[in-house]
């Protein structure tokens, strides 16, 4: 392999295909690549063979890809031929892509009632229109080259990702520097670095990613150094990568001029982040080398891109991690979903943890911004536990900070973190940005907040540029472990667990989804967000007659009330046809009583499918 100061750890080349004098849209004219040309990136010791020119060009490397991934069998990672004529798509088609501050879609055929709808073409598009924007924020002009750093996932279709997105970013006469496989935090974090041999900081970044969603599905998170992109800023990216593909399709691509070859920079900047982790640590012990000498850790990555932090962070400093599961990249997630809000992950790793006798789990999703652990009696920090336990390490270091969090946070926990810890507790609206954007918001105002979390595990310190970043989370944790036994204070993750003492956790907590039929007439042609506020602004004038129940005199986001000991929150989903329905209650039949008080309220809308509530207060 070939080095820059031993961080660059090749150089690879792509063939572009340039359409002379291609407007994409900026007030710079660009040359803009062909996206319909299905190569892919030659690797060390492989061959190209190209077949043909334009949509028959295909690569074969006659080596395997040396990137850790495991080879389980063929796989077509893109439903369009490439001989095939590329599908009209509009601005609609492009904006179904959001999912609020991300983008994703299906990038694997195969899955029934799937339809691939991240293809190559469409990918080249949206990452020439990532640049184009890129362009206008950075209000560079043609003298100037911009650097954007790639990264992806362990998801199968990674790599014809990969390879498009460095088409569509190089094709705009943008620098392309591909990190391979790397966490989200990461790719943020590639934009704040200023270390030339590792080509940092980049201008943006793109993180390829679905999060912990089905083998067949990806999509992009975009970064520069101001944060991850809010909705705004896709809807507009979207928007562009409609007008450049359909100016791509309607030129049929055979008005290129000529191919040529970009060269593209491969760096290890994984070694940088991980490095940067283990420093953190170190610090917090008081700068001693191996600070979690004789604790035994054990990691789940649920086969994701999580798997580094064994071997990059807890052994260097000084942790066993024997037992550690699943830290190879497997796009396929053949053991459980990487995903901490999920129970069978979650039983994994306290499975791991009671089976190796050892003193803390830790587990991530996919990309690594999420995470939650388990000490060593198998008690989960994940939720409002891990939310908690992050409040109490952050208000002893910063007392009477405000904590924001998910509109979905118990009472429990809004009692444990002002009562308990004397902090503030805010409780917004779903969604990790805008949690993280309150919190921001909420310093520009002279509120201090250094900590927004959501349920899910996404949780951002402004002490870490409000990057949502799982690793630094658990980062934050071993902290604690390590200072703890640097002041003579030995027992294990029971410091963890002595941190949530006297946190009210209630007997019963259920999230009922509940389906709106956009088909239905009951719809009367609206859409079924009209509706959603339909049935939340019904059920709340059923509640001034219930002298039982109260609403929340704070609330962000649908329908909050307290009763019966308990409470429920009803909402609109952030992007689905859904409402979902959390309860808490101290007991059963407390809990079957708020949810019988919904389903009278809901009954009167025929296009909601209530059959998960009816199916819970039936049980009990």
């Amino acid at each position: 392999m070939s080095a820059m100061s031993g961080k660059v750890v090749q150089n690879v080349f792509i063939a572009q295909t340039y359409q002379q004098n291609r407007q994409v849209g900026t007030p710079y004219r660009r040359d803009c690549c062909a996206p319909y040309m299905r190569n892919s990136l030659p690797f060390q010791g492989g061959k190209l063979a190209w077949t043909g020119i334009f949509s028959s060009m295909q690569m074969r490397t006659l080596s395997k890809y040396q990137s850790g991934f495991i080879n389980r069998a063929a796989v077509y990672c893109n439903a369009a031929s490439s001989t095939a004529a590329v599908p009209a798509l509009d601005k609609a088609d492009f904006l179904k892509l959001q999912n609020g501050s991300d983008i994703r879609g299906v990038a694997v055929a195969g899955v029934e009632g799937e339809p691939v709808s991240l293809t190559e073409p469409v990918t080249e598009a949206i990452a020439t229109a990532f640049a184009s924007w890129l362009l206008e924020k950075k209000k560079a002009d043609v003298s100037q080259h911009l650097r954007v750093s790639i990264g992806h996932d362990s998801r199968i279709s990674a790599q014809t990702l990969q390879d498009a997105v460095s088409r569509g970013i190089a094709g705009a006469g943008l620098d392309v520097v591909q990190y391979g496989l790397a966490s989200t935090p990461a790719m943020f974090n590639s934009t704040l670095t200023v270390d030339d041999a590792f080509l940092c900081p980049v201008d943006g970044a793109i993180m390829i990613t679905a999060s912990h969603l089905p083998f067949n599905r990806n999509g992009f998170k975009f970064f520069t150094n101001a944060g991850g992109l809010g909705k705004p800023d896709i809807k507009d990216i979207l928007e562009r990568a409609a007008d450049i593909y359909k100016n791509f399709a309607a030129q049929a691509f055979m008005n290129s001029e000529k191919i040529v070859s970009t060269s593209v920079k491969r760096v290890d900047y994984m070694t940088v982040y991980t490095s940067d982790l283990v420093k953190a640590v170190r610090k917090a012990a008081g700068d001693i080398e191996k600070p979690l000498v004789g604790f035994h850790i054990v990691v789940d990555a649920g086969n994701g891109a999580g798997g580094f932090f064994a071997a990059k962070v807890l052994e260097p400093l000084g942790a066993i991690t024997s037992g550690s599961q699943f830290l190879e990249p497997d796009g396929f997630f053949p053991n459980h979903i990487p995903n901490p809000e999920d129970k069978a992950a979650m039983k994994a790793i306290t499975q791991a943890v009671l089976n190796n006798k050892a003193d803390l789990g830790i587990i991530f999703d996919t990309d690594v911004d999420r995470s939650a652990a388990v000490d060593s009696t198998g008690r989960e920090f994940n939720r409002n536990r891990l939310i908690a336990l992050m409040s109490a390490i952050v208000l002893e270091e910063h007392p009477g900070t405000t904590i924001v969090t998910d509109s979905v946070t118990s009472d429990g926990l809004t009692s444990f973190i002002e009562k308990k810890l004397g902090g503030k507790h805010r409780r917004f609206k779903r969604g990790y940005k805008n949690v993280i954007d309150e919190a921001i918001r909420l310093n520009s105002v002279g509120e201090e907040s250094h900590l927004a979390i959501e349920t899910s595990g996404h949780g951002a310190l402004k002490e870490n540029h409000w990057l949502d970043d799982g690793a630094y989370l658990m980062v934050k944790i071993l902290n604690k472990l390590a200072s703890a036994r640097a002041a003579g204070l030995d027992g294990g993750s029971k410091v963890l667990t002595d941190l949530v003492e006297g946190l009210e956790e209630p007997a019963v907590a259920v999230e009922l989804r509940l389906k709106i039929n956009q088909n239905h007439p009951d719809l009367k042609g609206g859409s079924f967000r009209d509706y959603g506020e339909a049935v939340l602004k019904h059920l709340e004038n059923r509640i001034d007659s219930n002298p039982k129940l109260q609403k929340a005199p704070v609330n962000y986001e649908g329908v909050r009330v307290s009763g019966f000991g308990g409470w429920f929150l009803l909402r609109l989903s952030l992007h689905d046809p859904v409402l979902p329905l959390n309860i808490e209650a101290p007991s059963h039949e407390d809990a079957v009583k708020l949810g019988l008080f919904v389903a009278a309220a809901a009954k009167e809308f025929q296009a909601l499918d209530t059959s998960a509530l009816d199916k819970f207060v039936q049980a009990f």
